[in-house]
């Protein structure tokens, strides 16, 4: 008899946790189908449901940032970015989206080293790095801050 509710209690749990293994990735897909369909309120809630079961999931906080950066708060989609650039260094999307803050921020500096990185990592958006290159070559270096 003990073996038996050992088996069923061993039987639930493994069941348990399969169902929350893929409820935390249900949360990121729908959360993307979401904002696929510019529900960006209940995208941004299911990102961060998402959050809150896998903290280390820099797809949620790249997409988080893409929320804000459509109701314009640059705070928190810089906020963002950096969280999903810390968890995930080599983000080409990331660093793209933060060499762009930077540029707008006039931070000519921190383009140039976002920059240098990107160079290293990018393997899909390479050529959006040079058209963020030649904005800066129009820009005299007196100004660079």
């Amino acid at each position: 008899m003990i073996k038996i509710f050992k088996l069923i209690t061993f039987l639930y749990f493994c069941l348990f946790s399969i169902n929350f293994a893929l409820s935390e990735e249900n949360f990121f897909n729908e959360a993307l189908k979401m904002y696929q369909d510019k529900k960006y309120d209940d995208a941004r809630f299911m990102l961060e449901r998402n959050i809150v079961f896998n903290p280390k999931d820099a797809k949620s906080y790249l997409y988080l940032a893409k929320i804000y950066n459509h109701e314009e708060n640059q705070r928190k989609e810089e906020y963002n970015l950096d969280t999903a650039l810390l968890i995930e260094p080599n983000n080409e999307e990331v660093i793209l989206m933060l060499m762009k803050i930077a540029l707008k921020k006039s931070n000519y500096l921190k383009v140039k080293d976002l920059s240098q990185t990107f160079v290293k990592v990018c393997k899909k958006l390479c050529n959006e790095n040079e058209e963020i290159q030649n904005s800066l070559k129009n820009i005299e270096p007196e100004n660079e801050s």
